[in-house]
């Protein structure tokens, strides 16, 4: 299972800043070569997330990927060009309105992976959506290629784009937050919750990563390495959940076994619903446990 519940922005631009990669705990890391990064510093952008890839695959507990720019800004042809390659995870494309926007894209990385030697398709996509006609075609776009593994929300353009401010308390996104995550999960893929600003406001950020992970997220969009560790532990399941999971596995499975399609526990009904609910956390469960011990044996080799 494929982890993004803390996934964080870093500037392209900022070598200091990803070379700090290996010693964060983030699921996934963004390398940016759009908002972050002025026009003039576009190139040497390219060139130190081309010369990085290596040493952090080789280092980072994170997955890389990088967010290119959109396709109107014409940029994003040269962006591939220069990060589509081994050790990198996938590309987020920014500010998608519309399932033909990732086909294309999906053409220049299928030419880019055959020309390298790369595993067609190895290159997945998190395309996002930033503006009301996204938000309308977010199911296509979630389901436009195998590729898109994960559905992002972008709350500061959205709100540019609704002509409104954006609050702390976010009843201006209720309606979009919930679409893009029904339209991701309707996909099959996972929903990731837009940036929450504000650094300083820790309880800020859990009341809305909480907020997000009630609608359906599976993770949140980050912008300081500080907001990490909240974020994973909002997304992780409890020890609790997890040992109520395995009952409810335990006793579908014995209920099944004798030709029955739903058991109860704890005098509530388990059907087949709540047993693929159960069996979903347990995987994420495994997922974060393996992670864990990555990140341990880092430490340990570092230390």
């Amino acid at each position: 299972m494929r982890l993004l519940r803390s996934v964080l922005f870093t500037p392209g631009n900022n070598m200091r800043m990803i070379h700090k990669i290996p010693t964060l705990t983030a699921d996934a890391v963004i390398l940016d070569l759009e908002d972050s990064v002025p026009m003039a510093e576009k190139d040497t952008a390219r060139v130190f997330i081309r010369d990085s890839l290596d040493f952090l695959n080789t280092n980072a507990v994170s997955d890389i990927y990088v967010r290119v720019n959109g396709l109107p800004t014409g940029l994003t042809a040269e962006d591939c060009e220069f990060v589509v390659q081994r050790g990198l995870t996938g590309i987020m494309i920014p500010k998608v309105e519309s399932r033909s926007e990732v086909l294309e894209v999906e053409k220049i990385v299928e030419e880019l992976e055959r020309r390298r030697g790369l595993e067609p398709g190895s290159v997945v996509f998190i395309p996002t959506i930033e503006s009301a006609k996204g938000v309308v075609n977010a199911y296509e776009i979630a389901s436009a290629s195998k590729r898109v593994i994960a559905l992002g929300f972008g709350a500061v353009d959205f709100t540019r784009d609704m002509g409104v401010s954006l609050s702390k308390e976010g009843t201006e996104l209720f309606f979009a937050r919930s679409y893009v995550a029904i339209a991701a999960r309707a996909a099959g893929v996972l929903a990731i919750d837009t940036v929450f600003t504000d650094i300083i406001d820790r309880e800020g950020l859990i009341r809305d990563a909480t907020t997000a992970k009630q609608l359906g997220f599976k993770g949140k969009f980050l912008i300081h390495p500080s907001q990490i560790e909240p974020v994973n532990r909002i997304f992780s399941p409890s020890e609790k959940e997890i040992e109520y999971a395995k009952r409810v596995v335990q006793a579908f499975k014995e209920a099944e076994a004798k030709g029955l399609g739903a058991a109860s526990l704890e005098g509530r009904m388990i059907d087949i619903a709540v047993y693929k609910q159960a069996e979903d956390l347990l995987r994420l469960a495994e997922a974060i446990a393996e992670k864990e011990k990555k990140i341990k044996m880092r430490q340990q080799s570092s230390g």
